[in-house]
């Protein structure tokens, strides 16, 4: 059963850079075996979609999750695990990278690392690599993961599942640009209900939140103007004004009666 190995940051250099076991060897530390089991839930989870060129669909999410970890010392207390996934949901694979910490509590020990694997049909299997209470440790990590939940069934040693492989090709995300267009009409109301208003042949949605002023202050054959935004198939109610007032009426906000009243009142400087 593979299990996490303890060593310290020479014995590192040692096996990277080759160097004879004569030289050198009497800094190195003794490995020692550990490991360690955790679970994590979501508490602050954010996530964007997207689709590609190629029609895959694209879950990116940052979140942070906490829980607990048991096993050997220094793989034992809170843990709390901050992550980022990028996962290709069409196929179920991606990649989850972040940072984990186990805190001992008083008296315990804290171990530190980061750690990055792949997610491949709801497992994640990786590397962390961090710091313990003096020494530096190095281990396989798997977890049943799901982004908007945790980590369940976490291993850090102890016989983590079989790893994969993934690879990032040229196919990604595009950024999606929403158009946005406006029109306007001045006329009688044919039309009026508490979800929409038709003036001179257009038709606009009016917000919930609005409806009620709207229809306290308007009736069908007043005379007004209206202006809309489009976007996303749907013509949306901005702002209302009796034709030829000085000042609007509006429910789209203080900033469209501002506009309005400062209007009316450069037309009655220029009549005097």
């Amino acid at each position: 059963m593979r299990k996490l190995l303890l060593a310290s940051v020479g014995l590192v250099a040692l096996v990277a850079t080759g160097v004879a076991v004569a030289h050198g060897i009497e800094g190195a530390r003794t490995p020692s075996a550990v490991a360690g089991t955790f679970s994590a839930t979501g508490s602050n989870v954010t996530t964007k979609t997207c689709t590609t060129a190629a029609n895959k669909t694209i879950t990116m999410t940052n979140g942070t999750y906490t829980g607990t970890s048991s096993g050997d010392a220094s793989l034992t207390g809170n843990v709390t695990l901050r992550a980022r996934s990028v996962i290709n949901t069409t196929d179920d694979v991606g990649t989850v990278s972040g940072s984990l910490k186990i805190d001992g509590g008083s008296g315990g020990s804290t171990t530190m690392a980061a750690f990055s694997g792949v997610y491949d049909s709801g497992t994640v299997v990786g590397l962390a690599v961090g710091r313990g209470h003096q020494s530096s440790f190095f281990g396989n990590l798997s977890a049943t993961f799901a982004a908007s939940s945790g980590f369940t069934n976490g291993k850090i040693g102890g016989g983590t599942a079989p790893g994969y492989a993934v690879q990032f090709g040229t196919d990604s995300c595009n950024a999606s640009n929403t158009t946005s267009e406006h029109s306007s009409a001045r006329g009688t109301i044919s039309a009026l209900s508490t979800t929409s208003i038709t003036v001179a042949g257009l038709t606009c949605a009016i917000p919930s939140d609005q409806s009620s002023d709207v229809n306290s202050k308007y009736k069908t054959g007043d005379t007004v103007q209206i202006q809309c935004s489009y976007a996303n198939g749907a013509s949306t109610l901005t702002s209302i004004g009796s034709k030829g007032s000085g000042s609007s009426s509006s429910h789209a906000g203080k900033k469209n009666a501002g506009r309005d009243a400062k209007s009316g009142n450069r037309h009655g400087k220029r009549h005097h």
